[in-house]
């Protein structure tokens, strides 16, 4: 009997084992497409209509909302300097662009438990009252071979990076084609938008 009894036993720590190896590998899939799988209590998953970028989705992805939802007037500056780059070979992918408050919301939880506190946090994530992607005034580009290629041209489409910590993190500044680029911040927390 104990022999039964110790197969039984065996067999569902088997079986809890393969469904975890499943569950994570599927996690580790969606993740490596570029999806984030984001749950709230009272909304369930967020995703692509929330701001969710996926994996390799250009700035010319308008049926992707995090793309299709920024201001016009940005959109329309980073997709002529993406044209231009295009000609040194490179593609401007969008890391993040337009966020819903409740993406922001879920980013900001996540960085205060990764950071361990609401002002560590606001180094790196705003509140969705004061983000200017929620707005839909940022744009996160990437690769870095492709944010480097706008830090070196982007004021000449308007396009500023804002915040020292984040080489990605562009917005868009038009007198920046006359005036050059404003002073750059630290990073979001000097930002005097984000003190509201």
């Amino acid at each position: 009997m104990s022999y039964s009894l110790s197969a039984r036993t065996m067999t569902r720590r088997l079986r809890r084992g393969l469904a975890a190896t499943v569950v994570a590998l599927l996690a580790a899939i969606a993740r490596a497409l570029g999806y984030r799988l984001l749950h709230l209590r009272d909304r369930g998953a967020l995703g692509v209509a929330d701001g969710a970028v996926p994996y390799r989705t250009t700035v010319f992805d308008d049926a992707v909302a995090g793309v299709a939802n920024l201001d016009p007037a940005l959109l329309a500056a980073v997709r002529r300097a993406a044209s231009d780059a295009s000609r040194d070979g490179l593609v401007f992918y969008v890391n993040s662009g337009w966020r819903s408050p409740e993406y922001q919301r879920h980013l900001r939880r996540e960085a205060v438990s990764r950071y361990g506190s609401e002002e560590a946090a606001s180094r790196w994530v705003s509140t969705p009252e004061t983000s200017a992607h929620v707005a839909g005034h940022a744009v996160d580009i990437g690769p870095r071979a492709s944010a480097a290629w706008l830090a070196r041209h982007g004021a000449a489409y308007g396009l500023c990076q804002i915040y020292r910590n984040e080489p990605w993190h562009y917005e868009l500044r038009p007198e920046a084609a006359v005036h050059g680029p404003p002073p750059m911040y630290a990073d979001p927390s000097e930002d005097p938008r984000n003190r509201r």
